[in-house]
């Protein structure tokens, strides 16, 4: 395959198993809570089943073969994906969305190193951003998917099914460029914890905290605080397209600030997009969140594992990725417990602006000391 190939099956398969395994919940709840199918507290609980079922799937993720682990991992996010729009228990539900979560892990890694693999050689920094954009285009896509849903007064069930058959045509697309031996993520060694590892872990572990809560509940706050589909259901798409432009157009960044200073100004400019619906009312605080959030989560997770790779080799990547996955887990969770005690979800913003804040300032602190 060409590199330019290599680049666009990698960017279709993230598409469908990040952008809409992992994503496709968010944009489909204000349809369910509209359809009084789904409380906000119990999509809490959805989105942290997915983000459990992510955890497993990187932690099993070196038992399986790479060219199977992708093939099985589009299959089971189109099969997760259809069936959401196919059944209507909450069990149900919180099982489908654990599962599309393991699959979407083993997608993001295998197809991780199966593009690497041909690109890295090559030096050619903006067809890796290309792949990684298919996160964010995938999350663009499922955002229009609902908001055309909206407009066509379509059901969230007809929205899940649509998605599902997206993702099946991608996966049936892509099953021949995934018949060969995709190398398998390296067995990471066991590290012993020092101040570096313990620093790098727990920022990346606030990272995971701090981003989910609004990709996770964005479209919900928008409709509650914009009421006007016409107006929420642009949330995402927005969301999703800042994060699809920002991997490629952060590379000068890259060569000018170094992966730190990236990851440090990531979290500087995401707090401030998870803070702008508390300091801003509407729209304009929405659409900041979008934008704010959108253009640095894939970007953080960039520079972080860059940053990790770097100063602690590959063997500190798999506690940064599990301390992320704790940090999404309890995210939404915290959400649902706010909302089950009669909090204000506001609150859960406010946390994780000031959490990313504190992260940040850790690490500009010790970039000084070093």
């Amino acid at each position: 395959m060409s590199p330019a190939a290599v680049a666009a099956a990698g960017l279709a398969a993230l598409a469908a198993g990040m952008g809409i395994g992992r994503f496709a919940f968010t944009p489909i709840l204000p349809l369910m809570q509209a359809e009084g199918t789904l409380t906000l507290a119990g999509g809490g609980w959805l989105a942290a089943a997915n983000y459990a079922g992510y955890l497993a799937g990187a932690l099993t993720s070196t038992l399986v073969p790479g060219s199977l682990a992708v093939r099985a991992g589009l299959a089971g996010v189109a099969l997760c994906t259809l069936l959401m729009g196919l059944d209507a228990h909450l069990a149900s539900w919180i099982a489908l969305r654990a599962a599309a979560g393991v699959a979407s892990a083993w997608v993001l890694i295998h197809v991780s190193a199966w593009s690497l693999e041909r690109l890295a050689p090559l030096q050619r920094p903006a067809l890796s951003g290309a792949v990684y954009a298919g996160v964010g285009a995938g999350a663009a896509l499922a955002g229009a998917v609902c908001l055309a849903a909206l407009h066509l007064h379509r059901s969230a069930d007809a929205a899940w099914i649509a998605l599902g058959l997206i993702a099946l045509a991608v996966a049936a697309l892509l099953w021949p460029a995934f018949a060969g031996k995709a190398r398998s993520a390296a067995r990471p060694s066991p590290f012993k914890w020092d101040r570096t590892s313990f620093l790098l872990v727990a920022c990346y572990s606030v990272f995971g905290f701090g981003y989910i809560i609004p990709a996770t509940f964005i479209p919900a706050f928008a409709r509650e605080s914009l009421g006007d589909p016409a107006l929420y259901g642009w949330a995402w798409p927005v969301f999703g397209a800042a994060a699809a432009v920002s991997t490629v157009a952060v590379t000068p960044l890259v060569r000018r600030l170094g992966e730190r200073g990236v990851w440090i100004l990531g979290h500087l400019v995401m707090a401030a997009g998870v803070a702008a619906p508390l300091v801003f009312s509407g729209m304009a605080g929405i659409v900041v969140c979008a934008l704010g959030v959108g253009a640095t989560f894939v970007v953080i997770t960039m520079a972080g594992l860059q940053e990790g790779r770097r100063l602690r080799g590959a063997n500190v990547l798999a506690a940064m990725t599990a301390g992320f996955a704790a940090g999404q887990i309890a995210g939404p969770a915290f959400v649902s417990l706010l909302v089950h005690a009669g909090g204000n979800p506001s609150l859960a913003s406010a946390a994780a602006c000031a959490l990313l804040l504190v992260a940040a300032a850790a690490l500009a602190f010790w970039r000084s000391q070093r």
